[in-house]
């Protein structure tokens, strides 16, 4: 029997638990990956301390942010092969067993095929943290030119960066501090507030108003401030979850037919995850990572929670146990 190392939560609240599980077999429909890399996303601490959503049970293998091989296929599937390089993404690691694992099940209709010219450690974060803001600023309204702020240069923001710069937004970063301004202007950024030492709502309606605020960093102050920044029919979009309430006064969007919405992009299609990867190619945007190997997830986890990652941890696997 043929055994892989595995990530798993046993209960809500309960450790991460690296454990051998026999290597699962395809069901009809159904394909095995073998996993190269898996992302550590914020969206894992829904399984890791438990949370509502449909289909989530215990125990389960966390990750969905994965890059692999297509190993083996289930009767019925079509269009795919043994050997091809693919990525899964969202619901994986929620509603059924991910990436954290050196094997994973998944059905066909859930793969996105992986060019040969993305590296699998790169590759992840794309699948989640990368589609997020991509999808969000491709359906934000904002057309080449328009003032587009990015608040927070971290995992999500500076993918954000890069992806607003190259739609052709004149994009700001907004960052508490001045330690990410090089990065966030090497990145695409053309105008980087500190909001420690300026007023962010100031210096955007210098520039007319932001059209957009994509907003990846989880501060509810931050969120309720930055609305009087936005031009007549601006927008802020939530990517990042918000624990505490966020303040509006209904005049600050009467002012300016202001709005907010959240983003989240499994309403978006099928091909969200493909057109996302081919975007990320074509431009040339990159996630910067930290890898850990599997062992590690507890390292990688801790720090990915605490904003220590630069900027997104990604799992490497070994070789299966025989």
């Amino acid at each position: 029997m043929k055994l892989m190392k595995a990530i798993q939560v046993t209960a809500p609240g309960g450790k991460f638990e690296l454990v051998q599980r026999e290597i699962p077999e395809p069901a009809e429909g159904q394909v095995r990956v073998k996993v190269l890399a898996c992302g550590v996303c914020h969206g894992d601490v829904l399984v890791k301390n438990g949370g509502h959503y449909p289909g989530l049970a215990y125990p389960r293998i966390p990750g969905h942010e994965i890059i692999g091989v297509i190993e083996n296929l289930g009767t019925g599937v079509t269009g795919y092969e043994i050997g091809q390089r693919v990525g899964v993404g969202w619901p994986a690691g929620i509603t059924y067993d991910g990436g954290f694992a050196e094997y994973m099940i998944t059905v066909a209709t859930e793969l996105t095929l992986i060019p040969e010219e993305l590296n699998e450690i790169e590759g992840a974060p794309l699948l989640c943290a990368g589609l997020t803001t991509f999808d969000a600023l491709r359906n934000s309204g904002a057309r080449p030119g328009d003032v587009v702020a990015i608040q927070g240069v971290g995992g999500l923001g500076h993918l954000a960066i890069q992806y607003a710069y190259k739609m052709g937004f004149k994009t700001i970063a907004i960052s508490r501090g001045s330690e990410k301004q090089e990065l966030a202007k090497r990145l695409g950024a053309q105008i980087f507030i500190d909001t420690e030492s300026t007023e962010a709502t100031n210096e955007l309606l210098k520039l007319g108003g932001a059209k957009v605020i994509l907003v990846t960093a989880p501060n509810n102050k931050a969120i309720s401030d930055l609305i009087n920044g936005l031009s007549i029919d601006g927008k802020i979009m939530i990517v990042a979850g918000v624990d505490e309430p966020i303040s509006v006064v209904t005049g600050q969007l009467l002012a300016g037919r202001r709005s907010m919405q959240g983003w989240i992009p499994i309403y978006s299609g099928p091909n969200a995850k493909k057109d996302t990867i081919d975007f990320s190619l074509l431009t040339n945007v990159r996630p910067l990572i930290e890898t850990f190997p599997l062992e590690q997830i507890d390292f990688a986890f801790e720090k990915m929670l605490n904003a220590k990652v630069r900027f997104r941890a990604v799992l490497t696997m070994g070789e299966a146990t025989k």
